[in-house]
């Protein structure tokens, strides 16, 4: 993606004391825990410590992939929104506090939500739903008119566009308001194409194409690469069956995986962090579903003992799915 992680550790600690592709136990998913240098975020969300939570936000340098990505993992921290919301009112000039509620928001919505699929979705919770998301909109409309250059606030406005249901063309115009100033902003990119896939009103060519041209802009080495490989595990999860099967076992998907990732998190100048995490992950699952498990091994390797749930999730009992992969990626070396 271009830009710096939050921190400079490595991504797995589990990896350096053994945990490897041939580990057993149970992988750690929670990111505070996989990712151990994040606690003090956690523990000043935990106490309702706004100055613990700027000082951490001031010790990763406040640069826009850290923010976002630190911001999407405070969000899911329960109960944080009234220490947030007293911080905005602190703070009214200061876009760090509005964009960090504005995401706990968004959390809030998309969990009375649910994952399903909108016509499983009831009126009531779809009224919920947007009711909380205008309440972030609110927030962030003021940051991105105060300050347009601030691109965590147009990444969070990626997730209210999809979920009031603006459409194409206005999530597009964000991620391109976006980009003037980020350009390799990895969540942002993730969250477009989610946008473009097919169940959100786009298309699997407008999917692919954004994963292929983002990819191919990034530098040497960036995680970017990953977003091939999350635009091929939607498509596989659309097919669903034996079809969904054969789509990731194709020589040609096999191929163009394989390249993502040794441009990326496999490519000599790629250098470890929070973000190579995730892609890693989804890697990982990729190349599993597709019976690649020599192709897994490397991501599985540098995985250890922790993984990203996020597109693990797709799969019933992912963690034991987790821990057999990663066992055979192990043997078929």
């Amino acid at each position: 993606m271009g830009e710096s992680t939050v921190g400079k550790g490595t991504v797995s600690k589990g990896a350096a004391e053994g945990g490897g592709p041939g580990g057993s136990s149970v992988p750690v998913s929670d990111p505070f825990d996989a990712l151990p240098d994040l606690a003090p975020l956690r523990a000043a969300a935990w106490d309702d410590d706004w100055a613990g939570t700027q000082a951490f936000f001031a010790e990763i340098g406040y640069r826009a992939a850290d923010v976002s990505f630190a911001a999407g993992l405070l969000a899911g921290v329960e109960r944080t929104e009234a220490y947030l919301e007293r911080a905005v009112k602190a703070l009214p000039a200061d876009p760090l506090p509005r964009t960090l509620l504005a995401e706990r928001y968004i959390r809030i919505g998309w969990r009375v939500r649910g994952g399903a699929r909108a016509e499983r979705v009831s009126r009531d919770q779809f009224a919920e739903f947007h009711d909380w998301l205008r309440k972030a909109e609110l927030l962030l409309i003021e940051v991105c008119a105060e300050h347009p250059e601030y691109g965590p606030a147009w990444t969070a406005r990626l997730l209210t566009a999809r979920g009031l249901e603006l459409g194409q063309s206005e999530a597009r115009r964000r991620y391109d308001r976006l980009s003037e100033h980020h350009p390799h902003l990895l969540r942002a990119q993730s969250q477009l194409l989610q946008q473009l896939c097919p169940k959100w009103g786009g298309s699997w060519e407008a999917a692919h194409g954004f994963a292929r041209e983002t990819a191919a802009d990034a530098p040497p080495g960036s995680p970017a690469g990953a977003l091939i490989a999350e635009a091929h595990i939607e498509r596989w999860l659309d097919l669903g069956g034996a079809a969904a099967t054969e789509y990731l076992r194709d020589v040609a998907v096999r191929n163009e995986l394989r390249d993502a990732a040794r441009t990326s998190v496999l490519h000599p100048d790629h250098r470890p962090g929070r973000h190579s995490w995730g892609a890693h992950s989804t890697f990982a699952l990729v190349f599993s579903l597709g019976g690649h498990l020599r192709d897994a091994a490397a991501h599985f390797a540098a995985l250890g003992d922790t993984v990203s749930e996020s597109f693990w999730q797709y799969l019933p009992d992912w963690k034991n799915r987790f821990t057999t992969y990663r066992t055979a990626a192990s043997a078929a070396l």
